[in-house]
């Protein structure tokens, strides 16, 4: 049972949202079963969700981590925030983790990794890595791609069997420095920018990428892979 936390929009109301394609690979590939965890701050029962989960997804996000939690300038104009968000998925992950559970994160859910474990971000990739809007055509936006290179001897690299691949790219925020404790997974080809990383500090995987392996996790094996290891994690959790 993974949870997968959602994120706060208000469009005239406020809604708790996540994009249907990140869960679907998770009951396809993973053989997971999703729970939708809401990022509001004052009514997330943290301890509860700990004990029920068997793991934790990170998403992606519209929104960026705040600046305030790992001493950073501020955001550029037109860069949205989720305060409950952050809170919820700092306070959330940190427990998974202590109690010996597997996290994961894509896109905004590496960032925060990156923070929980005293890292810090910039949003000096913008320009390199984030093509088009989010009012425009979503098609467009996460077909933006680039080459990344894969640790040799790295969970990615062993799963997908590949030590380069082609990945999208969507992202306002990068990782500047890394958190302690934290290896690299991969780095972009072209600026060397962290675009995974990974632990084990309490005996479970923590494991996040900058990419989107769930936009084309139906086509790619190298997408699928990433919630084939988060199966294999989330079973290997469960069994103690």
């Amino acid at each position: 049972m993974i949870g997968v936390l959602c994120c706060n929009e208000d469009n005239g109301r406020p809604v708790q949202s996540v994009a249907t394609r990140f869960l679907s690979p998770l009951s396809r590939f993973a053989d997971a079963a999703v729970v939708l965890v809401p990022a509001i701050r004052d009514d997330a029962n943290i301890a509860s969700l700990i004990v029920l989960l068997d793991g934790l997804l990170l998403t992606g996000s519209r929104s960026n981590v705040a600046p305030e939690y790992y001493g950073g300038g501020p955001l550029p104009a037109g860069q949205r925030r989720d305060p409950d968000r952050d809170t919820v998925a700092l306070a959330l992950a940190g427990g998974m983790i202590e109690a010996g559970k597997p996290v994961f994160g894509i896109c905004r859910g590496l960032q925060e990794i990156n923070v929980l474990f005293g890292g810090t971000l910039s949003t000096a990739c913008h320009a390199r890595h984030h093509r088009g809007s989010w009012d425009g055509c979503y098609q467009e936006l996460f077909g933006h791609c680039h080459d990344v290179e894969l640790r040799a001897g790295g969970l990615l690299a062993r799963s997908t069997g590949q030590r380069r691949m082609s990945v999208n790219s969507v992202h306002e925020q990068g990782i500047d420095r890394l958190g302690a404790g934290l290896t690299i997974e991969a780095v972009a080809a072209d600026d060397g920018l962290v675009e995974a990383v990974r632990a084990r500090p309490c005996g479970a995987d923590v494991l996040g990428v900058q990419w989107h392996p769930e936009w084309d996790a139906e086509r790619s094996p190298e997408s699928r892979a990433f919630f084939t290891v988060i199966g294999t994690s989330l079973r290997a959790a469960a069994a103690g």
